[in-house]
């Protein structure tokens, strides 16, 4: 049994459209998925439309919320109701903020004498609101780097790219309270990218807690076995639940993170393991009184 709490489509910067994504997971075996777009949730009911034919799959609803404390800090929400008002506001407010930085990332890259248009960018995602892996998507089409990691690196994950170019975004505390108004349950993702010393990330983990923080991501594609184990023991001690997702984006954005597998078979778990982390995850969203 496999399952990937941890996804990505068109509808934010994902390769695949929510449909194929779900055809691909569906093919794969994959019987849990969560499509979790930044900043967006267009995709939860095309991805559920799309699992019909597949009766063993089942689909959840998500997000993820990038907060303005650490680049690496984002949280992530299931089971909310995408059409809450205050989880509308924030979407919405999202996009404008988005279509202004797209303006300014093209300006910092023409100014790094990289020559990309706008329609050039648009076409790397089906002429949607664009994201820095379109950008990266668009350079590597040119020829101007040779993956998307280069284009990150050399461009839009510098500081003076983060300093000048990035939009303004709310703090992880208030991704908790957005998602847990709109009846979500609150995860924080990938908390081995944030880079913490053990003190600090304890720190941050009682301020998330308070705020209403509900589990850790704690089998992540590029969490070492080491990592994994300590997350969960963390878990235990503050009372979360743990997930696993891979990050799954696409092969031509993160060629080497795998759909429900991870990064050289790193979500590869004892199915007991994996049937207990679905079980839990399932729990925490039975308790939550306005689920989707």
């Amino acid at each position: 049994m496999w399952m990937d709490l941890h996804t990505h489509t068109t509808c934010s910067d994902g390769q695949y459209t929510p449909e194929e994504l779900v055809i691909r997971a569906g093919k794969l075996g994959i019987r849990a998925l969560a499509i979790t777009d930044h900043d967006a949730v267009s995709g939860t009911e095309r991805g559920r439309i799309a699992a019909k034919v597949f009766p063993e799959l089942e689909v959840f609803s998500g997000i993820e919320m990038s907060a303005k404390e650490n680049p690496q800090l984002h949280i992530l929400g299931y089971g909310i109701d995408g059409n809450h008002p205050d989880l509308q506001v924030y979407i919405e407010k999202n996009k404008r903020l988005r279509l202004g930085r797209r303006e300014r990332m093209l300006a910092f890259l023409q100014e790094k004498g990289v020559p990309l248009t706008l329609e050039e960018v648009m076409a790397a995602n089906d002429g949607r609101s664009s994201g820095r892996p379109h950008f990266a998507k668009a350079m590597l089409k040119k020829g101007i780097v040779s993956s998307v990691e280069e284009a990150f690196d050399r461009y839009l994950a510098t500081p003076e790219y983060l300093q000048r170019v990035e939009r303004p975004k709310p703090t992880a505390v208030e991704s908790i309270q957005i998602i847990r108004k709109a009846g979500g349950v609150a995860v924080l993702a990938h908390p081995a990218k944030l880079k913490l010393e053990p003190s600090a990330f304890l720190e941050l983990l009682s301020v998330l807690c308070e705020a209403g923080l509900q589990g850790i991501e704690a089998y992540y594609s590029t969490h070492s076995r080491k990592e994994m184990a300590w997350y969960c023991e963390i878990a235990k001690q503050y009372g979360l639940f743990c997930t696993c997702g891979s990050d799954f984006h696409g092969e031509i954005i993160k060629p080497e993170i795998a759909l429900g597998t991870g990064k050289n078979g790193s979500l590869l778990l004892p199915e007991e393991l994996k049937r207990e982390l679905l079980q839990n995850f399932k729990h925490a969203l039975s308790n939550r009184s306005n689920r989707v």
